[in-house]
């Protein structure tokens, strides 16, 4: 009969055979129940539709991993089979893990993308304006890079009166995000107007420092406005979406922020154009209302006024003349007209054969009115008769 061993033993036999012949395995699989430590280990399960198998990824690998491990996210492990002794449990010691089908570098962007979109990173409504006129502009690149040589031409020929503040930032490499985020926050202390944050075209591993959340958080947190400058027109970068701008190229940064000074010269000349203009023109305004006032002056003034005087005095007078002289020409006319009157009426001039003035006891009166016996005197302009009413009759 074969002796008994114990269960350590079994364990630790099957731990050697097991992590003898499978150093290095390469898994494909869903994740499951993922679980980030606090002491940066990561806890899962790989599964397909059959089976599973725990994983770990220790600190020192899981440092090294470009994106989030989510549940249901299908991935490529590469790592070794190892087994726990005390439980007697086996496990995949995960080296390196891809997602399926992509890579991990566009992977972990999506996820740092979507993860800042929704925690208000990109929101239009925060970005704060760039100053029209910067007068002192931080710029956070390398100094031995070509980014920092097109940025310094162009600014030169554009808007030489602007002063660079270059503050010398690794932009590639494994420390490269943690310099440019501790860069950013110490620019943000200054009195800058504007933080350029720049560097030349590369590949994706190459800008990859861009994209990661610590630069995110340093430029989202920044008070001073903050211009992303990386890479090509066609690169675009986590730190481009959070930034207050983004410029396609840092040589169009400069194009971007600053102003021309071809085109200010010329401005400058529109506006004096428009300044001697428009003193001209008020100039000519005043000049009327000065003519107007002393036109004023003079129709107000005492010799004025007398000469008014005068000329309204010489106009009544003309008046009252040609007045006067209507009315008497009026009265001598009603004269003649009366005289005329007179004449014709005159009784002296109205004797007619036939004609007498019946009068009774010195009052004219009328035939009709003479009675039987009455006695009464018939005149004309030449002699005065008496008579007596014989006989009256009517016809």
């Amino acid at each position: 009969m074969q002796s008994p061993i114990t269960v350590s033993t079994l364990n630790n036999q099957i731990k050697s055979l097991l992590e003898s012949h499978f150093m290095s395995v390469y898994v494909e699989g869903e994740v499951s129940r993922v679980t980030y430590h606090s002491s940066g280990h990561i806890y899962f399960s790989l599964k397909d539709q059959n089976s599973s198998i725990s994983c770990v990824m220790f600190r020192g690998n899981a440092q090294k991993l470009k994106f989030q491990l989510e549940e249901g996210l299908k991935v490529i492990i590469n790592g070794a089979i190892t087994l726990y002794t005390p439980r007697g449990s086996y496990q995949i010691n995960c080296f390196s893990i891809e997602p399926a089908g992509s890579g991990a570098l566009a992977l972990a962007y999506e996820q740092l993308k979507k993860k800042l979109q929704q925690k208000g990173y990109f929101d239009k409504d925060r970005k704060k304006e760039l100053p029209k006129f910067p007068n002192h502009v931080a710029l956070i690149t390398s100094k031995t890079g070509a980014a920092l040589q097109d940025i310094l031409r162009v600014a030169t020929s554009r808007w030489p009166l602007v002063k660079f503040s270059i503050i010398d930032t690794i932009v590639q490499g494994q420390e490269a995000s943690k310099m440019i985020a501790k860069n950013i926050q110490l620019a943000d202390k200054e009195n800058f107007d504007i933080i350029i944050i720049a560097r030349g075209g590369g590949s994706l591993e190459d800008l990859w420092p861009f994209n990661e959340e610590i630069v995110a958080d340093a430029i989202f947190m920044a008070n001073t406005p903050i211009v992303s400058a990386i890479g090509h027109e066609i690169d675009f970068l986590i730190s481009d979406f959070v930034a207050d701008l983004r410029a396609p190229t840092p040589s169009s940064a400069m194009e971007m922020i600053l102003p021309d000074i071809n085109e200010m010269r010329i401005f400058i000349d529109s506006l004096k154009d428009n300044l001697n203009s428009s003193f001209k023109n008020i100039l000519y305004k005043k000049e009327k209302e000065l003519q107007h006032i002393k036109e004023l002056l003079r129709q107000n003034s005492i010799q004025s006024k007398l000469s008014l005087f005068s000329n309204e005095i010489k106009s009544l007078k003309e008046y009252y003349h040609s007045y006067i002289n209507q009315i008497l020409l009026q009265k001598q006319s009603i004269i003649k007209n009366l005289t005329q009157a007179f004449e014709s009426n005159n009784p002296a001039k109205k004797d007619k054969v036939g004609f007498a003035q019946i009068s009774k006891n010195g009052k004219k009166i009328a035939l009709e009115s003479l009675k039987i016996d009455d006695i009464f005197e018939l005149s004309n302009s030449k002699i005065t008769l008496n008579a007596k009413v014989i006989n009256k009759g009517y016809l």
